[in-house]
């Protein structure tokens, strides 16, 4: 008989995983297993979304393996473009399948919005360890809702900023649902750092030309950003390195000029911590 396959809430979810910190260690190593190509042991295909176009929607379907935690699994995602914040219903929805790798049982459904923002804030948190200039005090975060929350968390956390402000910002996060560039070039200061995280479609933007064309520009899968990102289609902008690449030494971190970090976000993320969290429930079952 098959087992039942375990549903954990977005509770569940949050107490198993408080924080984002958790996720540090595992990413990076995931980040640079991804970058490691077929001996890393990730596999994962480009997202495919799926267009509702009567309703302005997408869903997305985002499968990896990873031989690493020896974990398999697939996050659905939707996205309306009409819920904002005042919406009952949010933009963004997810639900990750954890599956028995050897055998293919399923294994645990889980919330998957906890799982997404705190997974994307940390592999932001890396990025900005790597990347930032040193001796960054400027926080700016362009943002709100849940994306901007857990960011904030999290950099408070790992990293001592003595003000949050846009001018002269040392480290600023773009979190929006932006179509069009709301952070231009001529507005950062020379050696900042930006964490691009929304505009994860090919028409949308969230930095301008100039800022594009003129910041090292690092990337999460150089597969999925010359698909997926606008803000690099559109700009015409050179992708310098993956930073899975730049957690291996392979590629250097250019602390000293302005340097783009564009997040579009991948499943093999989700289950390092789709992993983390079900091996912390099944320990205290």
């Amino acid at each position: 008989m098959s087992r039942v396959p375990a549903f954990l809430s977005a509770a569940e979810v949050e107490e198993h995983l408080r924080s984002s910190s958790l996720l540090i260690p595992p990413l990076e190593t995931a980040l640079a297993n991804f970058s490691s190509g077929p001996e890393g042991g990730v596999m994962q295909p480009v997202r495919t979304v799926v267009p509702v176009t009567k309703h302005r929607g997408y869903l997305g379907v985002m499968p990896a393996y990873s031989a690493a935690e020896d974990a398999l699994t697939t996050k659905l995602v939707t996205f309306y473009e009409d819920r904002g914040i005042t919406s009952v219903v949010p933009s963004h929805q997810a639900t990750v399948l954890l599956f028995e790798p050897s055998n293919g049982t399923l294994l645990a459904v889980m919330d998957g919005n906890v799982i997404t923002a705190k997974r994307t804030a940390a592999v932001s948190a890396i990025a900005t360890k790597f990347l930032k200039p040193p001796s960054s005090e400027v926080l700016c975060i362009l943002g709100a809702g849940v994306q901007a929350y857990s960011h904030y968390e999290i950099f408070t956390e790992q990293f001592s900023f003595k003000e949050e402000a846009v001018a002269g910002a040392d480290v600023i996060i773009t979190v929006t649902l932006a179509t069009e560039p709301i952070l231009f070039g001529e507005w950062v200061k020379p050696g900042a750092h930006i964490n691009a995280v929304g505009a994860s479609r090919p028409d949308w933007r969230e930095l301008d030309d100039e800022l594009m064309k003129e910041a090292v520009l690092y990337v999460d899968s150089q597969e999925a950003a010359l698909k997926e990102s606008g803000d690099v289609l559109l700009s015409g902008a050179e992708i310098f390195a993956e930073l899975g690449e730049v957690i291996k030494g392979v590629k250097p971190a250019h602390c000293e000029k302005t340097t783009v970090f564009k997040s579009l976000g991948m499943a093999v993320e989700d289950t390092v911590a789709a992993k983390l969290i079900y091996d912390s429930w099944s320990s205290g079952k």
